[in-house]
């Protein structure tokens, strides 16, 4: 395909088009007395052209799934983003005036309360990797023509998670994938570090397995060449190196330091005039380019996925629940094709390797980049193009919360499954153990954290999981524990099972994963003192069962005691606390790893760091006597 050069009228066109989207930059950012118009205004031909001469876009539907998709990386850019939208049509110009205001979904960075804007930006270098999650499943899942455009920030490719999804790109060879650099110089505070150093963004995007253009990104002729070659590179993605200018335009502002962030206060009016003195047609008007029909994206349908069999264990089998989870990952997976593991190779330990072997396609590497991984998963499941679930070790998920805190601002449906939990899974030491988890996954607005016990209540768990809304936890251990459970026992979210009572029951203990058992073989010990104790295993931690303990710890004379594999602050035990909050004469013992673990044997760690069943039966003595 051959490249046509735009006509003059065109590329006259597109200018006084970028020239209106500084302009109206301009006036939201001063309409609102805050934003980032300098920022903008670095990216109005790129905008420009992408939006009125690239982009196959939908206005009656902006999520249509055979659409292109555009991520402004440098969110805080996001007002001439909404001016390319008004501009295209979706939404009266005068809109853009509401930038920011408390009743306005034209946010200071997008998020997806807008029906055109797909995930949340603004915390820096983290869109190529959902673009690349996008793009991945355009190329390798929905077959389909659309392609994925980002644009990133010159500052914000000092993040290492940029290099991250660089490279995942490259070796996955994502040619619908295109990444446009805007190298304006300047930083927030300070020009950025290589500045305009266009030949080493160059030579670095190569070494990733890009195709990398060097252009003018003022020249929306340079540009519209760029995009083109670009669309007809096969077998490695594009990066588009603009070199561009913070301010570009504005008289006495461009390429000056100290203002990034800034309205121009009374500098305004005096910058619009110029700029409209630099539009030769007032009136300009252009639309972007409709959505083919050939090249679709197939229709999907992700709703009430099921395991293809129920569990089949026998009670008193021994089966780790991180294995389970690989059983059960793959019967939903026969169930529903849109189903997909990413992992960043541990898949042999998380057993997210069971899809892999059911149908390889659906499994998406993304080796040791958890950054990446969880982006690239937030990537996948936009516009509802699969269900997604993400394993590692629990603990590595601790690198990429910004990434799980931006997909939740996001609204996806991710679902994380972290293995190898707590002190129990013993040699490796603590680098390995998962003790923060469950706090930082409880901070996320929205979540539901699975914290199964055996084999059948983790597969119940991925079955809810695929199914809910929101960000999804499931906790999964390294040691194998005894199927409790029938097969057919149900499971719900919010809904703990009680495992063991009697109508003498002196205490209630809670645990969950491996630290039910210890309850269980502490009510044991207790029992042949004469002394008989209630158990409940939560299932969730969020939404909490609290309506079910403190039903059973009224019957237990308000003794509670709480034991978790995990550390104190934010995880099982403040759950309960905070369950109990309003509650009269309720007294709560709370078992925890209080410290750094070591290495050694899983039964000798959890006996060390005070959360076995002889830690449990103290706890309980002592609570009986206070």
């Amino acid at each position: 395909m051959s490249y046509h050069k735009p006509e003059a009228k065109t590329v006259q066109d597109l200018k006084d088009l970028a020239q209106k989207l500084r302009i109206h930059s301009i006036n939201a950012t001063q309409a609102s007395k805050s934003g980032h118009p300098t920022s903008c205004a670095s990216i109005a031909e790129i905008m420009s052209v992408l939006f009125f001469q690239q982009l196959r876009l939908n206005l009656k539907h902006p999520r249509d799934p055979s659409s292109d998709r555009f991520i402004l990386s440098k969110g805080h850019a996001a007002p001439i983003l909404y001016a390319a939208w008004a501009e295209a049509g979706l939404f009266p110009i005068e809109d853009l005036n509401n930038l920011r205001k408390i009743d306005s979904d034209l946010e200071g960075h997008p998020t997806p309360r807008l029906n055109f804007i797909d995930v949340g930006t603004g915390s820096l270098g983290q869109g190529v990797a959902v673009g690349a999650g996008m793009a991945y499943v355009g190329k390798n899942f929905d077959k389909a023509d659309y392609r994925t455009y980002v644009v990133v920030g010159d500052g914000e490719s000092a993040e290492g998670s940029i290099w991250e999804s660089l490279h995942f790109a490259g070796h996955y060879k994502l040619d619908n994938l295109c990444v446009i650099f805007d190298v304006n110089r300047l930083g927030q505070s300070e020009a950025t570090s290589l500045q305009h150093k266009l030949d080493v963004y160059r030579d670095r995007l190569e070494a990733f397995g890009f195709n990398a253009v060097v252009v003018d990104g003022h020249d929306v002729e340079e540009l519209s060449k760029a995009f083109h070659c670009a669309a007809i590179t096969k077998n490695k993605p594009t990066a588009i190196i603009a070199k561009t200018f913070k301010g570009r335009d504005f008289p006495n502002i461009e390429d000056l330091d100290n203002w990034h962030g800034k309205p121009l206060g009374d500098k305004a009016a005096e910058v619009v005039k110029h700029l409209q003195g630099l539009i030769v047609n007032k009136n300009v008007k252009l639309a972007p380019k409709p959505v083919p029909k050939t090249g679709a994206a197939p229709d999907v349908d992700i709703s009430n996925i099921k395991l293809s069999s129920p569990p089949a264990y026998k009670l008193g089998d021994s089966i780790a629940t991180r294995l389970a989870y690989g059983t059960a990952l793959a019967k939903i997976g026969q169930n529903n094709l849109r189903v997909v593991a990413l992992d960043g190779d541990t898949k042999n330990s998380t057993f997210s390797d069971k899809l892999k072997k059911l149908d390889p396609e659906r499994y998406i590497e993304c080796f040791i980049a958890e950054q990446n991984l969880v982006g690239v998963a937030v990537g996948a499941a936009c516009r509802r193009r699969t269900v997604a679930f993400v394993s590692t070790f629990a603990t590595f998920f601790t690198r990429a919360f910004d990434q799980i805190r931006m997909g939740a601002i996001s609204q996806t449906n991710v679902n994380f499954v972290g293995s190898h939990c707590g002190c129990s899974i013993g040699e490796d030491g603590p680098s390995q153990m998962g003790l923060e988890d469950i706090a930082m996954f409880r901070t996320i607005p929205g979540s539901t954290i699975f914290y199964p016990s055996d084999a059948v209540s983790t597969e119940r768990a991925v079955e809810l999981a695929a199914n809910t809304k929101g960000v999804c936890f499931i906790r999964t251990s390294r040691p194998n524990t005894c199927v409790i459970y029938d097969n057919e026992e149900p499971f719900t979210i919010g809904r703990g099972k009680v495992v063991r009572q009697k109508s003498s029951d002196e205490v209630l203990l809670i645990g969950a994963g491996i630290t039910l058992y210890e309850c269980l073989a502490a009510a044991d010990q207790l029992e042949k003192n004469c002394i008989t104790v209630r158990v409940i295993d939560p299932f969730t931690v969020k939404p909490l069962d609290a309506e079910l303990i403190i039903e059973h710890g009224k019957q237990c004379g308000g003794r509670v005691v709480v034991v978790e594999d995990h550390y104190q602050q934010g995880g099982l035990g403040e759950a309960v606390l905070s369950a109990l909050a309003g509650e009269r004469n309720f007294v709560v013992k709370h078992l925890y790893v209080p410290t750094v673990p070591r290495s050694g044997p899983p039964s000798v760690l959890i006996d060390m760091f005070g959360i076995s069943a002889r830690h449990v039966v103290n706890a309980v003595n002592e609570i009986l006597k206070d």
